[in-house]
């Protein structure tokens, strides 16, 4: 009877330890849970002032790219083009843009992740609309792309990946339509680029067998991208394939909206049209300008001086308004009406309480 009475303290002793340990335990995790919700909660307020300065600082770009629009010159051109021709460019901006959204699914096919089309046709629109006009893809595109994406459990990883992917995409289709108008039009492309025929054919030959080295590339070496612990594995020769394909047609239809803008009489065939775009949009990339603004314009107009200055000002103007603003203004609508939809379920979420049905 003693020693259980002695060994009762003890037991007791090792329970009150335990009880202790528990209460740590617990102590601890709601620590933590505290020190999680701090971070989510200066996540969100990042998120949200991040928000606010893109949307304002793409009113700005709008305010300052509508400054620039010469009013009588609009006017002109609304004046000049027909009906046929501003419907074709709308039907032909809508081909473009249902295009691009091949490149988020793609993209996300690569990656491994399954996301609903609406979903993916819903960023992909918003992002390219949006970095199209602003500039700098890979920012305003990847931000973009970020709210859309990252409530359905896509990593910023795996989007920026996804962004890289859609980009070579853009260019396997540009990299094609530029050779091939190149190779079948030298002649016409030669005289509106003010280059030798052996120089223009030359330039073709060349992308094509760039071309043929990816795939090779592709097909062979399976190549991985690993820059400080982000890791990319390039598709392979089908998705290589499907990818060159989408952009291509994505290029063309594009092209397609100035071309048919164009004032009428031109003589100049689409074929060798497309050499003159798909230059014009390099350039423009290359210049970070927003959209390309004045680089473009002034690309075009150098090749095609033969033409009436004022014409080709017009079809550049009902250009950018059908391509660019209208897709744009359109973009801005569809994210602001997303985002107060997602708070406004966020914060009714939390009223509710977490044992509301």
């Amino acid at each position: 009877m003693a020693d259980l009475d002695q060994a009762s303290p003890t037991r007791r002793t090792a329970e009150t330890a335990a009880a202790d340990r528990k209460d740590l335990a617990v102590s601890v995790s709601g620590d933590r849970e505290t020190a999680a919700d701090r971070r989510r909660r200066r996540l969100s307020i990042i998120g949200t002032v991040f928000s606010a300065a893109l949307f304002l600082g793409s009113f700005v770009v709008l305010w300052r790219i509508l400054g620039k629009i010469d009013l009588d010159e609009l006017s002109t051109a609304f004046r000049s083009a027909s009906l046929r021709q501003i419907t074709i460019a709308i039907i032909l901006t809508a081909v473009s843009y249902a295009l691009l959204t091949g490149y988020d699914y793609v993209a996300l096919k690569q990656l491994g992740e399954r996301i609903a089309y609406r979903i993916t046709a819903f960023a992909s629109f918003t992002s390219y609309a949006i970095s199209f006009t602003l500039g700098f893809p890979l920012v305003t595109g990847g931000t973009v792309r970020y709210w859309v994406y990252s409530p359905h459990g896509i990593k910023a990883a795996k989007i920026a990946s996804l962004t890289v992917i859609a980009g070579i995409t853009f260019w396997l289709g540009m990299s094609v339509v530029l050779s091939w108008s190149l190779v079948r039009h030298a002649a016409e492309v030669s005289v509106l680029a003010k280059t030798g025929l052996s120089l223009t054919q030359l330039t073709g030959v060349a992308g094509f067998a760039a071309l043929a080295a990816y795939f090779i590339w592709v097909i062979w070496k399976h190549p991985v991208v690993n820059v400080r612990g982000w890791r990319l594995e390039l598709p392979r020769a089908r998705l290589s394939f499907i990818q060159m394909l989408i952009g291509a047609g994505d290029v063309c239809a594009a092209a397609g909206v100035l071309f048919v803008l164009l004032p009428g009489g031109h003589g100049l065939s689409y074929e060798t049209f497309l050499a003159v775009y798909v230059v014009a949009c390099m350039l423009g990339i290359a210049s970070h300008a927003p959209g390309g603004i004045g680089v473009f314009e002034a690309t075009i107009l150098i090749a095609l001086d033969r033409l009436p200055t004022g014409g080709v000002l017009g079809a550049l103007l009902l250009f950018r308004l059908l391509y660019y603003l209208v897709p744009f203004v359109i973009a801005l609508a569809m994210l602001f009406v997303h985002e107060t939809r997602r708070r406004v379920n966020r914060a009714n979420a939390r009223a509710a309480g977490p044992d509301s049905k």
